[in-house]
Order: structure tokens, then C-alpha cells, then sequence
């Protein structure tokens, strides 16, 4: 049924059960909704159910209190517990971007928004050091420098939730900050923040992980994008991208690798993250793609 009527994205999640498909598409055909996409996933493990559902109308506009009305009506406590969320169409996610010194993912995800690849805003680059500053002019984007000093953490963070609040941004992207952040501030931002990492296995923390590989000998390295929680890197996991290697590889080709994967992996998950493809499943990721 082509339309160019513009498309909604509803999110629902809920307890398992029978029944949660149909009356979600019932009720949304009484409103004169036409489903264009619809992604579940049951899982059984921890007895909850996600649902991703992208539809359009006859009209032009859906009213969200009438829309909620008809989904969950008088009997929100039938059992299904069901939580959902209505993004509208024509509103770009806002973010912000933070980065240290490394400026290969944010020249990626600065050129994806670009040319669409990802349909965001960015507020604003965030930096604890200034020399990231150019790349952020170049781009016509505002750029605050934040640094980190001993008794600051605290003021800066402060400003930085700040921040968020003022631009009215979601989602915040850690594109190589080379920082930790402190339990109120990734308490404060649970399920708001992406951040990025080598994934080696073996794991090789602290200075110089692509020499330790090399070091080692490792013949599989890759990335992790996650949600940032109190326990560093962590998080649960929204994509990783993995590529073999082998004895030819210097740590240089190594740490090259490691830059593109960097760039995918963190992309990706951000992408999925502001079409609403995420749901956060206990310590699980599930990713309706």
C-alpha cells in the first residue's frame, strides 16, 4: 500500500503472553493506521516481549492522546504490563558527541550525518582537550572544551548533564573519550549513552592494546559499541564487528583495522539506536533490525 504520508515508529515492550501482536494491529486498524514494518522478538529468558512497529494514517496528523487511548485504554492492567513510546515523524534526534584526542569516529559520524546515513542533529562536539576544535569548525559545529583536571571531574560532569538538558539532547556518543564517567553521571544517562572500544580476545587493557595483541599473537580483533553503566566497558553490547588477523599484521595494521572497526560498530549502533531498534533486556542488548 504505497503512501507518502508520513511514517510513526511505535515501541512497545512488554511481558510475554498471547495476544500482545493483536492487539496492537487491531487497534491501530480502528484508528485507520496502515503497518508498513513490524519487528518482535519474545524473550523467553527473562519473560519479556519488544515490539518495533512503523506505520502511517489516512491523515496527515495522529493524535498521540488519542493514539494512547486506543492502544492501551481502560485496561492498562490487563496483565501485559506494556510500555510504549510514539516518535513522530519529521523530529531528528538530537545528540551530543564526545571525544579526547582521536578523531576517526567523529569524522565518520559527522560525514554520515551528512549525507544521511544517519538522520540526527549534533548539538554540539564535547572535548576535554581543544584540539579536536578544528574538525568541529570545519563541520559548522559548536564545540566546547570541558577538560578534566584534579577536582574537577565533578563541575565538569555537572555541566556536561547541563548540556544535555539544554540542547535538548537524547543521546550522548562517546567517540573515543578517553574518560571515565563517574556513577551519578552514568546513572543520570542509563540507556542515553553510547560508547566505543577496542574488543580483543584475549583482552588487552590500559596503554597500547594493539601492541599487547601483536605482542601476543592474536588472529581475531574487533569493536564493541555499549551502553555506558557503572562497570567500565561493560555495558550491554549493541554491535560488534569482528575481522581476522594474522602474523603479517605490524601493530600499526593492526591499530588501522581497529580504526575502521571503531567507526562501523559505533555507527551502526547508533543508528539503531535513534530508529528505535533498541530495547535494553536486563544485561542484553535486542536489536530489532
Amino acid at each position: 500500500m504505497p503512501s507518502t504520508a508520513p511514517r510513526y515508529t511505535l515501541t512497545l515492550a512488554c511481558r510475554g503472553g498471547t495476544g500482545q501482536i493483536a492487539r496492537a494491529s487491531t487497534r491501530l486498524a480502528k484508528l485507520g493506521c496502515y503497518i508498513d514494518e513490524m519487528s518482535v522478538f519474545d524473550d523467553t529468558g527473562n519473560g519479556r516481549f519488544f515490539m518495533r512497529c512503523v506505520f502511517h494514517a489516512r491523515h496527515a496528523v495522529i493524535d498521540p492522546s488519542q493514539l494512547r487511548h486506543a492502544l492501551v485504554g481502560s485496561d492498562a492492567d490487563d496483565g501485559f504490563d506494556m510500555h510504549w513510546q510514539l516518535f513522530e515523524p519529521g523530529i531528528r534526534p538530537r545528540v551530543l558527541i564526545m571525544v579526547s584526542r582521536l578523531d576517526h569516529c567523529l569524522n565518520d559520524l559527522i560525514y554520515r550525518q551528512r549525507i544521511g546515513d544517519i538522520d540526527m542533529e549534533i548539538a554540539a562536539i564535547v572535548s576535554n582537550h581543544a584540539l579536536l576544535e578544528p574538525v568541529a569548525t570545519a563541520a559548522g559545529l559548536p564545540f566546547l572544551h570541558l577538560p578534566v583536571e584534579a577536582g574537577t571531574r565533578e563541575r565538569q560532569e555537572e555541566r556536561l548533564l547541563q548540556l544535555m538538558q539544554d540542547s535538548d539532547s537524547e543521546l550522548l556518543i562517546l567517540a573515543r573519550y578517553m574518560q571515565v564517567l563517574s556513577h551519578p553521571t552514568s546513572q543520570a544517562l542509563a540507556g542515553r549513552a553510547i560508547n566505543i572500544h577496542h574488543s580483543f580476545l584475549p583482552g588487552f587493557k590500559g596503554a597500547r592494546p594493539y601492541h599487547q595483541a601483536h605482542a601476543r599473537g592474536v588472529k581475531l580483533i574487533g569493536a564493541t559499541a555499549h551502553y555506558v553503566t557503572d562497570d567500565l566497558d561493560e555495558g550491554p553490547i549493541i554491535e560488534q564487528v569482528v575481522e581476522r588477523v594474522d602474523h603479517a599484521f605490524t601493530p600499526e595494521r593492526l591499530q588501522a583495522a581497529g580504526r575502521d572497526m571503531e567507526c562501523q560498530a559505533l555507527a551502526r549502533a547508533v543508528r539503531y539506536h535513534l530508529e528505535r531498534r533498541v530495547f535494553i533486556s536486563g544485561s542484553r542488548v535486542v536489536v530489532l533490525r
